[in-house]
Formats: structure tokens, sequence, C-alpha cells
């Protein structure tokens, strides 16, 4: 390049005039050459300072890649000596320049990585900018006194930097953004006259920004921009810490958010720095998943690209589409959405930042590198252009020379080249912002922007069904639907909504106006996003979590409109609108097999010793679970049984935490049962009845259970305060039914039912296993037997779970007298019936009515108590109908037709109930919709038993 070499034939004369270069050897000379072509600021220094060329060749800093400690300590020994301010500007000055030259000509001859660059001009601005802090502060207390509380504790100056000193990122040229800040009023000691600490700062803060700021003869050290500070230039250039907090609690917006997740603390160490880093995380991040940090990325980005119009700066590459911001928005608006919730987010710097996005599942792994790649490019474009002429630029040139410099250091021969390159690279990350950030308002015009009007202005019925019919609502829909948002409009006027909740709710309703107006049942769908609405209208954040991402107010609409169940859900629960956000999750339910170790990890956040924490945190694990499941199950993705099962693991999953957790409360207490004391065993047991023991849970099912343990002893516990083992039981139990059946913010656990324990209501609460099973022998009605078929150890260690399995077993194999069973059995369905059944003429109760769910139950259970002691442990290995059915036809008991019969009629009776329980409908149906089923479970009922008043039921 003709140009390039002509320059630095012109340079390298020039600097031969003022400087002797025979000490250079022939590398160091081709390289001088080289990087005297590439940076007129290389050629402008070493032509100012006379030596300085040998001096850095002398200290070796050209071929090193490990300076930061030598930048420390030579600036240290230069401070030493200095005498007054004017000595430390040109010192300052000086230093800087000497060091800004080492990096640039690393990087422009590529001897750096881009990392090293970042390292090398952070580290430089952090020592300049400490160290020069230090030396005023000692200077200004020799001068005023030292600062005091007036607790009579010494005051330091505390500086946040921000933007990308922050996050240790610094460009070659950059400014840097500051806020001073000092812990507490007071006043000076040791000084003739003492001065209040505000003014001291104020002049240590004015002295530290001429330090640096001021043009001398020597130039600048760095642009100082203090405009970030509270209340910007109108504002004190210092602030105390309280004052400090109370802005930010008060008046903090949202982009003083953006720029404050970069900011690091600067200042002496101790518990005044560790209180002004942990004091404004709380404004920062925020505790919930927070979505109003995307409009005021948005405005931001709306407010640049207006700059960028205005001042046509169409080849910017950090200001222009694509350019350097727009990554940074990408990583920062995930860390100010749900940085207080994953700690990991709360980084500084852009690398570390997308790292931790991937790590977490939050950015897939190609994007970020893409994301990664693009920013590298664009941040050595930066230096290279800054590195020229040590300028403030992000604009790519358009004399030839510039550009052939860049050209030259990044690799390329032609200029079209790199500009295709680039412009593809620039299109890429915008594509990458508008994924996360969305398109601005000019470039996209939605018929939702359109309905904005409905809440703009107080409007009457017919007016407002006018603009509905105007914008294109189906015919049906509009007075319905206009009467809703009336209704809506007055219901929040009732609610104490700020003007940030009013501005996102004016943009959200329209949207789900649109949105709602595509589905079939679209005015019951407004109602329930109506009442859901109004549960959050005061919680700005989930409002603007709907109003900013358009997948889960999709994903929302479309479980309320499945299921008013799972709407109402939502809406006393606001903070399962967070799982709206990841669709693979929440159509995907955990895993069988992971719910217990889910569980754990979930709750490893919440400290042990916090029981409320802990009940809080349990429930929200369950209607997280539940929301899951009930999502896949509405969509197709899981079958009946699969529901049953996944809501019957997670119910176990519950259950062993919640026993685990009261044992550990009743040990601690107490100490532990003679019985188990020295072992890891407990001794006890959780016997899940019914639904739960037959994997058949249900959305609204409660656990029936009982509690055993296996002392029969009449021992004690080993602890200070001593109880009977079977006090210490009892207390467990009914600790355990506490933690399930209190009712927190998040609701209940889940109702507890432990009627079917030995001798009902009026036994014990714990049985022991030796009264358990002398109880079932000798005393327990047929109906307990039938029980007993559905019932299986859900909670306990290897050897009281073996002994249940085992009395199960004995009882269930008893040889029995069939003809008495069948007539018990049938007894006991006729009186259920009677008393249960709550279908009229015409109608079936899927549940009671005669041919439905509990005929085909008690099939089941007269099946094993008739069978099972000559038909070995085949029918006693389950507990759930289905497989007690698929038993029977392997023994010929029943036929593969009755088998199927059963089965088919079984699962649709459920299959109809589920769905009933998520439209929260009664399960009470139209008798002709399962009439045929109904007939053929009847008909199998004839041939085990009498049907004595079951005649008409169906």
């Amino acid at each position: 390049m003709p140009l390039l070499q002509a320059c630095s034939i012109k340079h390298y004369k020039n600097l031969l005039q003022t400087t002797d270069l025979s000490f250079l050897n022939h590398n160091q000379q081709l390289e001088l050459k080289k990087v005297l072509g590439l940076s007129d600021f290389i050629a402008d220094a070493l032509l100012k300072e006379e030596g300085l060329l040998s001096s850095i060749i002398d200290s070796g800093f050209l071929d090193n890649v490990h300076r930061l400690d030598q930048i420390k300590a030579e600036l240290t020994h230069l401070l030493a000596t200095v005498k007054d301010e004017v000595q430390l500007h040109r010192v300052l000055r000086k230093f800087r320049r000497r060091h800004m030259l080492v990096i640039a000509w690393r990087e422009l001859l590529q001897k750096s990585t881009l990392t090293e660059s970042f390292m090398h001009l952070s580290y430089l601005a952090e020592q300049l900018l400490e160290q020069s802090l230090n030396w005023l502060y000692l200077k200004m207390c020799t001068d005023f006194g030292v600062p005091m509380s007036e607790e009579g504790e010494r005051q330091y100056l505390y500086i946040f930097v921000m933007g990308k000193l922050g996050g240790r990122e610094l460009n070659f040229s950059s400014d840097i953004d500051l806020i001073f800040c000092y812990p507490e009023r007071g006043q000076t000691v040791g000084a003739r006259r003492s001065i209040d600490n505000q003014p001291f700062f104020i002049k240590l803060g004015q002295r530290l920004i001429a330090a640096l700021h001021q043009v001398t003869v020597d130039g600048f050290v760095y642009r100082v921009d203090m405009r970030l500070r509270p209340f910007g230039d109108s504002g004190p250039l210092v602030t105390n810490f309280l004052s400090i907090e109370d802005y930010y609690q008060s008046h903090g917006r949202e982009w003083e958010r953006y720029a404050m997740v970069k900011a690091r603390v600067i200042g002496e160490s101790g518990h005044y720095k560790d209180e002004l880093e942990r004091m404004l995380k709380p404004f920062v991040y925020r505790r919930y998943i927070d979505f109003s940090a995307i409009e005021s990325l948005r405005k931001m980005k709306a407010m640049i690209m207006a700059e960028v119009r205005r001042k046509g700066l169409k080849d910017n590459i950090k200001l222009g589409m694509g350019g350097i911001r727009e990554i940074e928005f990408v990583a920062q608006s995930f860390q100010l959405i749900r940085g207080g919730r994953i700690k990991e987010l709360q980084c500084h710097g852009l690398q570390e930042t997308l790292a931790v996005l991937v790590e977490i599942g939050e950015l897939p792994a190609l994007r970020a590198q893409h994301l990664l790649d693009a920013y590298h490019f664009l941040r050595r474009v930066e230096n290279i252009l800054q590195e020229i002429g040590d300028q403030q630029t992000q604009t790519l040139p358009e004399n030839e020379l510039d550009r052939g410099r860049l050209l030259d250091v990044l690799g390329f021969t032609q200029w079209d080249d790199f500009a295709d390159h680039l412009q593809a690279l620039m299109r890429s990350v915008h594509e990458e912002f508008n994924w996360v950030v969305g398109e601005s308002e000019e470039d996209q015009k939605t018929q939702a922007e359109e309905l904005l009007e409905l809440w703009a202005h107080p409007l009457e019925l017919s007016e407002m069904c006018a603009i509905l019919v105007e914008k294109g609502i189906d015919n049906s829909l509009v007075e319905p639907m206009a009467e809703q948002l009336l209704t809506f409009k007055k219901e929040m006027d009732k609610r104490p909504i700020g003007p940030r909740g009013q501005e996102t709710i004016e943009k959200l309703l329209p949207k789900i106006v649109t949105k709602v107006c595509t589905y079939k049942h679209a005015i019951e769908l407004m109602q329930r996003i109506r009442h859901l609405l109004l549960k959050i209208m005061c919680r700005t954040a989930y409002l603007e979590l709907l109003n900013e991402n358009e997948g889960a107010l999709n994903q929302l609409l479309r479980l309320c409109h499945a299921s008013p169940r799972v709407s109402e859900q939502l809406a006393y629960y606001p903070i399962l609108l967070d799982e709206l956000l990841d669709p693979q999750h929440l159509y995907n339910p955990t895993a069988l097999s992971n719910y217990k170790q889910d569980l754990r990890q979930f709750m490893l956040r919440i400290p042990s010793e916090d029981m409320e924490q802990q009940m809080e945190g349990l429930r929200q694990f369950k209607q997280m679970q539940f929301l899951y499941i009930a999502a896949a199950d509405i969509v197709g993705a899981l079958e009946l049984p699969k529901v049953s099962d996944h809501l019957t693991y997670l119910s176990e999953a519950l259950m062993e935490y919640v026993v685990h957790l009261a044992w550990a409360h009743m040990s601690e207490k107490y100490g532990l049962p003679s019985n188990v004391s020295g072992t890891d065993r407990q001794g006890f047991a959780v016997i899940g009845y019914g639904k739960m023991g037959g994997f058949e849970l249900g959305y609204s099912s409660d656990l029936d259970i009982v509690f055993l343990h296996d002392s029969e002893t009449k021992g004690e516990t080993d602890g200070q305060r001593i109880i009977s083992d079977q006090l210490f039981y009892v207390r467990l139990a009914q600790r355990i039914i506490h933690l399930f059946s209190t009712r927190t913010n998040a609701g209940i656990l889940y109702e507890i039912d432990i009627r079917l324990r030995p001798s009902g209501d009026a036994g014990l609460l714990v049985c022991s296993m030796q009264g358990y099973q002398q109880y079932l022998r000798s005393s327990a009605w047929t109906w307990e037997h039938q029980a007993l078929v559905r019932s299986r150890a859900v909670f306990g260690d290897t050897q009281i779970m073996n002994a249940f399995n085992n009395v199960r077993g004995e009882v269930l194999a008893q040889r029995r007298d069939v003809d008495k069973l069948a007539h018990e059995v049938q007894k006991m369905r006729q009186k259920m019936r009677s008393h249960l059944d709550r279908a009229k003429q015409g109608e079936f109760d899927l549940k009671q009515s005669a041919g439905a769910m509990v005929d085909i139950e008690f099939i089941a259970q007269y099946l094993v108590l008739a069978n099972a002691h000559q038909a070995g442990d085949v029918l006693l290995r389950y507990s759930d109908n289905l497989r007690i059915f698929e038993a029977c036809q392997k023994l010929d008991i029943l036929s593969a037709e009755q088998a199927k019969l059963l089965t088919d009629a079984y699962c649709q009776f459920r299959d109809s109930a589920h769905r009933l329980t998520l439209y929260k409908q009664t399960r009470i149906v139209e008798a002709s919709l399962f009439e045929n089923e109904a007939h053929g479970v009847l008909k199998i009922w004839d041939q085990f038993f009498k049907r004595e008043g079951m005649e008409g039921s169906v």
C-alpha cells in the first residue's frame, strides 16, 4: 500500500532528526517502521518525548504479555517523588502516554490479543485513577484535616467506575464515566480549621477531575464524564451514601439501572466499600424477573437511532444498526431481566456475561459465540481506529491512508471485501438484537398498536364498539368484548397502579384484544385474562413481561383458553408467569426420575432454618411443576396415565422432602427414638392409599395416607428433651400434616386425609407395624381390605417398607368366602352410591353412577381379594387398576375382551373427569355420552355381583 509506505517513511525520517536509532536491532527497526506507518499517535508520542523509545525498548514491555504488576509498581514509584499538583499532572500524562504507546504497538503489530488490550487498557486506567486519588487525598488531608464521621471513623472517597471501564473492557481512547460518593457526614480533624466532609470531598473530586481531564502541554490522561451521577449536571459532584441510596430508591430511572450493570467500586477496602457494593444491587437487580428493562432499552435504542440519522452516522460501528451498542444491549437486557434471581449474571464484562448466559441456558451457545465473535471484531476495529490518532472515534474512515491502515492490521486487501464482511456481520447482530429487544415502534405497525386509542380516551360502549368494528374485530364479538373492556377499565380505576404500570397496560391490552379475538371462546378467555390482569395489576414487572415477550403472552392465552383452572392458578400465583418464558421447558415436564433431585436443587437456595420460606418454596415448586404438567397435558404432549404418573411422582418427591424436614426438626428438638438410635434409619413409613397409592392422582386430588412406625418398645428419645418413642412419632406426623396443610401466600401443599388409618378418626395418628398388621388381620372391615389393594409404601427406609409389603401381601392373600365377599363389596357400593351419586335423571356421574369409575375400581379390588390366595404375587404386585386388569387377563380371571373394556372405559371416564377438572366443571355429564361404556361395565359387574337397587341408574 503506497500511502502506508509513504507515511511510514515520513514519520521515520522525522524521528531520525531527533533520535539516534542505532541502538535498535534489525527486527526492532522493521517493527518501528511498520508501526510508524500505522499510527500517527505513536509517531507523535516518540517525537514529543526524547528518550521514550529507548526507555520502552529497554523495559522489554513491547515483548511482554504480563505487565500489570510493573505498571502498578512503576506508577507507585513515580508518584512517591511528586511534590505538587503541577508535577502530578505531568507525571500522569507522560506515564499514560508511555503505556498507551506499548498497548497500541503490540495490538497494531498483532503481538497481542484483544483480551490483552482490554486488560491492560482497563488496568492502566484503574491505576491512574486510584493512585491519583490516593495522592490527592493525602494532600487534602495535610491541607484541610482528615475527614471523619460523627462517630470518629475515617472517611474516604469512593468511585463508581461505569461503562467499559467498569466491565474491564475499556477501549483505546475512551471517556471514563465516574460517580463520586463518600460514606457519612462529619468534619475534618487535625487542621487549624475544620471543614465539613461534603466540601472536602467535592474539592477532592474537582482536583481529581483536573488531574485526569485537564489538557496541558503534555496532553490529558482521560476525558472524565460525571453526567451519570444523581441528578446529572444539576446534582452535587459528590454524594454521601445515604443520599445516593435515597436517590436510586426514589428517583432512579431505567436507563440508570442499565448504566449501573457494569459499575464497580474503586476506593479503600473495608466495610464501607462492601456496604456501597451491596447498597445498589436491589436497584439494579430486581428479585423478580424484570421486564421493565426492555422498554428502557428500546427507548435508548430509539434515541441512538435518531442520533444516527440526524448526524448521518451510517458508518458508526458502535452506534449504528448492528453495532457494539446492540451487542451490549443483548447481554445487559438479560442481566437486568434475570440478574436478581440468577446471581451469576451480576457480572460486569460483556464476554463474561455471554458465557454465563450460555451456561445457564438463556442463550444458545451458537448465538452467544456469534455475538462474541462479532463483538471481538468490532472492538478490534474500534481500537485500531482509535490507535491511529488517539481519537475517540467509532466511524469508519473515508481517507485512503486510514482505510489502508485498518485493512493492513485486519488482513484485508480490498476495502470492499472488508465493508461486505462488516455489513454482513452487523446485519446479523441486528437480527440477534431484535430477537432479544424487538423491533422499534417505527419498524412495525400492528393492529394492536392501532387499538391504543381504546385506552387513551374515555369511551362510551357505542364508541368502543365502533372502534372494534373499524379495526376488523368479528361482529359477533364486538359488543361483548367492548363490555369486557369497559368493565376492565372501571376496575382498573380502583387499583393503585403507578404511571409505569399504566403505560404498560395501555400497550398490553390492545395486543391482548387482538390475540384473544382469534380464539374460539374469545369472551370467556377475555374474562379469565381480565381476572388475571386485575390480580397482577400492581406488579408492573409481570405486566411488562407480557407486554415485552410475545411468546410469553401467547403461552398465557393458550393455557388460559384451555383451562380456567390454570388461569386461576396463574392469577393467584403470578410468580408462575416467569415459567411462560421457556416453552421448551413449559411443555416438557420434569422427568419422572428427576422430581426428587430437582426439588432438592430448588430448595438449596432457601436457608434450611427458615421454615416459613421452606414451606413457601415447596408450594412454589409444586405450582411450577403443576403448570408444566398441565401445559404438556393441554397440548397433548402427555397422555392421561402419564399425567397421573407425573402428579404422583411429584407428590412423592414433596412427601419425602417434608418428612425429612419434619424429622430434622423433631430430632433436633428431642433426639432419636430408641428403635433407630445409632442407625441411619427413621423407622417410619408413609403409606399412600387411593389415587396416590394407585398412581392416579389428578390436579385436585388430596393425599390419602397412613403413618406407620416400627417401634414396639416402651423406649424414649435420646435428646436433651426426652419423650416416648410413640409420642415422637405422633408429633412427627403432626408436623408433617402441618407442613402440608398450612396455608401460606402460595396456598397449601396438599390436603391430607388420614381417615383410612386403623379405626379411622378414633385410631392413633401413627400406628406401629405390629398393631397395623394385627388390625388388618382381625378387625378390619372388607372395605378396608379393598382400600389396601390400592395402597403402597411411598416413603420409608427399606426395612419398614419391606415389612409393610409383607403385611399387605399376607392380608390380601387371605382365603375368603367368595359369596360373602361379593355381597359385602356390593353392599358397600350401594351405600356409597346412595350417598355420593349426584347425577339426576338423564345425567351420568363419572365417578359414582352405575357403571362409572368406582364400579370399575370395586371390580378390580374384588378380583384381587377373591383370587390373590391362589395367584401367587401376580395380583399383589401392583396397586393401580390398569395393571391389575392386565394381570387378571394373564390369569384368565378376565377375558381379553373384558380387560380391554374395563381398561378403556376407566381411561375414558378418568380422562373426561380430568378435563372437567381443568375446566373447573363438575364431573356430571349427559348420560348418553357414556351409555355404551357404562352398560359394558355393568355387564361385567353382573358376572361377579348381584345388581340390587342399581337398575335404571344408566
